[in-house]
């Protein structure tokens, strides 16, 4: 039985059909809702910006919560609250991290931009090989 599920948010549709999903077909079970906010690095991206931020953590909770905001909305929808949960890091070792603590991760099959596929790599492919939970991949 599924009890415990994380949801790895960000702002694509991908995401949000992912949380749609935890939300219809297990109803009953406890979800949080993860987003990953890049470290800065020279690659360049929305984490960049953090560089200049005085508090990154207060920054990067900034930035997710307009994901947070959407998935507690998608969420009120269902009649089912979620839990909400930010980290600063590489996105798949980030979730991959947290997964342990979980009965299921569930995932959109892709996200971001192009761009962003090429360089940092297939977050969703990461995770689906490394996890030491079952991993839902939602389309």
């Amino acid at each position: 039985m599924i009890s415990r599920i994380l949801v790895p948010m960000d702002d694509s549709e991908m995401a949000q059909r992912a949380l749609a999903y935890a939300l219809e077909n297990h109803p009953d079970a406890e979800i949080t809702v993860l987003n990953v906010v890049g470290e800065p690095s020279l690659w360049g991206g929305v984490a960049t910006g953090l560089a200049l931020e005085d508090d990154i953590g207060e920054a990067a909770k900034e930035r997710a919560k307009e994901v947070f905001d959407d998935a507690r909305e998608l969420a009120a929808e269902h009649g089912i609250e979620v839990t909400t949960e930010v980290q600063l890091g590489e996105p798949s070792r980030a979730i991959l991290d947290r997964a342990d603590d979980f009965d299921a991760v569930v995932i959109g099959s892709h996200s971001g931009s192009l761009v962003d596929r090429l360089v940092v790599g297939n977050v969703t492919q990461k995770v689906f090989r490394r996890s030491p939970v079952p991993v839902i991949v939602v389309r």
